[in-house]
């Protein structure tokens, strides 16, 4: 049987001390072109645009020093909805697009390794003013959410996939995370599997700080059985597969 994405993380970080990565040996440095920076999607399918940067009326500053001392993980959320424009916000904070690059690169609000940026955001909406539960991705290149589908059922789904954590279900929306691994193995090979974890990381770490800023709260999740949500999400397991799961809820 072919080896699995999440066999080759294993493997490497278990190996990764001994194991020496011949760069050289990449898509990369063959001249294979580069993935796009984010999953295509047909012409047709519907989108919602999303209030841009300029347009956030409701999103107050907030100091950094204080978002990073009052950052803390927060299971329990109030019936407050989110807003269009809070939602815009979180999501341009965790995977907001500043500039893309010619070589199929994106500087982005996040760092992520070589700029490879593998991770797509899925968005389930419980509790968002304007917008239909369902389940959505967010294109950082329009700053827009596509609609992939309603899930019937899909706060019990939730629940369940994350292996009884009922608060993710009571959350405003769910962020899912999945990883592709190609994005980042194209340019890095086996090392891939190290530095996506890392970004998986990095992106979090933004979207608790920015909750400070719309007075919400977050809990990474990282606790989850793996087929059930890549089933739920739709995502075969293999080229893209769920990777870290935070909901999103007023305090």
């Amino acid at each position: 049987m072919p080896e699995s994405p999440l066999d080759k993380h294993r493997y490497f970080l278990k190996d990764s001390i001994r194991l020496t990565i011949d760069f050289s040996q990449t898509d990369q440095s063959r001249g294979v072109a580069p993935p796009p920076v984010e999953q295509p999607y047909s012409a047709d399918a519907e989108r919602i645009d999303l209030p841009q940067v300029d347009q956030w009326q409701g999103v107050p500053r907030v100091d950094l020093e204080d978002a990073i001392r009052h950052r803390e993980s927060r299971r329990a959320f109030s019936r407050r909805a989110l807003t269009l424009e809070e939602l815009s916000f979180l999501l341009w904070a965790t995977q907001g697009v500043r500039e893309v690059l010619e070589n199929g690169s994106a500087l982005r609000t996040v760092p992520s390794a070589g700029a490879r940026h593998a991770l797509e955001t899925h968005l389930c909406p419980l509790n968002v003013s304007g917008l239909e539960p369902g389940f959505y991705r967010y294109l950082p290149l329009e700053h827009q959410l596509l609609f992939e589908f309603q899930e019937p059922q899909a706060p019990r789904k939730l629940t369940e996939a994350t292996l009884g954590q009922s608060f993710v279900a009571r959350a405003a929306v769910v962020f899912c995370w999945t990883a592709i691994p190609y994005r980042m193995e194209w340019r890095y090979g086996l090392a891939a599997h190290k530095v996506i974890l890392l970004d998986a990381g990095h992106v979090c770490q933004n979207l608790y700080l920015a909750c400070e800023a719309i007075s919400a709260g977050t809990c990474a999740v990282a606790a989850y059985h793996q087929d059930l949500m890549d089933r739920l999400l739709r995502v075969n397991g293999r080229d893209e597969f769920t990777i870290y799961l935070a909901p999103v809820g007023g305090v």
